[in-house]
């Protein structure tokens, strides 16, 4: 009997250890998960607000600038607008060339997503291998190429130019995303479609491109905001001031007043991020899903 009592709270006891272990590691791991999120929020974070706090200081040097201005003015947004510089065209070549580039992205890899998924042809292996291989060669390495193919064309000083740069450089990746998206959506329901007499393309657009919203939003705000911050292929291009883009623009605004316009520079670039937040707003119910759902490549 005393042995069996004995066992008993050893029992106890090891449950009782084990179940403080638990509750420790679980401590533990909150701590380090909490720590890793607040060290990332203020590495992101912080350049944010210390961008929004110069905008709105009353002087032009950073020496000058606060994170939090004492006198917050919003001077440096006026003078964006009063004609001494061209950022309302810098502003709309950046819109007319981004929305161009995600138009024409998702028709194009929409179409090729949807070939490379629901069909099998010769050199489809081949197709899928060459675009897993253009994601690992960045778009700056070809530069000298796409200048000199570029000027033979005609292309130079052109946003055509930066168009078709930008979405043959989005194709790969984002058709790799789809493809993986649209592997997931049963072939039942072609194979219903098709006894019901419709064909490849009415499937695609009546069947294929409603369940694909979720992807389609990620596709569409990756092919947006990509040609907004791109500087080095757009300077390769553009050579005239009324063909910039904001990136050159604002760094030529700065350049050329010796560093003097700083925070001028910090309002134009809080403007930009407008037209993203608001596209992230509207797509917002979709991007976790799609991103996620389309992470899977086979």
């Amino acid at each position: 009997m005393a042995t069996t009592q004995g066992i008993n709270r050893q029992r106890v006891n090891r449950q009782g250890v084990n179940r403080q272990s638990i509750k420790r590691e679980k401590a533990i791991r909150l701590s380090l998960s909490w720590l890793v999120i607040i060290a990332v929020s203020v590495v992101i974070i912080y350049p944010l607000v210390w961008t929004v706090g110069a905008s709105l200081n009353a002087g032009n040097s950073l020496l000058s600038t606060s994170i939090i201005p004492d006198n917050p003015s919003f001077q440096h947004y006026a003078d964006l607008f009063n004609g001494q510089v061209n950022y309302l065209t810098w502003y709309w070549n950046s819109m007319k060339i981004s929305f161009l580039t995600m138009v024409l992205t998702l028709l194009s890899v929409s179409f090729t997503a949807y070939a490379f998924s629901r069909f099998r042809f010769k050199g489809r292996q081949n197709g899928l291998m060459l675009f897993l291989l253009l994601q690992m060669i960045p778009q700056f390495s070809a530069l000298i190429a796409i200048f000199v193919l570029s000027q033979l064309l005609g292309l130079i000083n052109s946003h055509l130019a930066l168009v078709l740069i930008y979405v043959a450089g989005m194709i790969p990746m984002n058709t790799y995303l789809m493809k993986g998206y649209l592997d997931a959506i049963p072939r039942e329901l072609d194979e219903s479609a098709r006894m019901d007499g419709a064909g490849n393309f009415r499937i695609f657009i009546e069947i294929i491109i409603p369940l694909s919203k979720p992807i389609i939003a990620v596709v569409a705000l990756f092919s947006f905001t990509g040609p907004l911050g791109d500087f080095i292929l757009s300077s390769t291009i553009l050579r005239t001031p009324d063909k910039y883009t904001l990136p050159i623009g604002l760094y030529n605004l700065v350049a050329q007043k010796m560093g003097a316009s700083y925070t001028t520079y910090a309002a134009g670039a809080v403007l930009i991020a407008v037209p993203i937040a608001l596209l992230y707003l509207m797509l917002q119910k979709y991007f976790v899903s799609g991103l996620t759902s389309g992470s899977t490549k086979g």
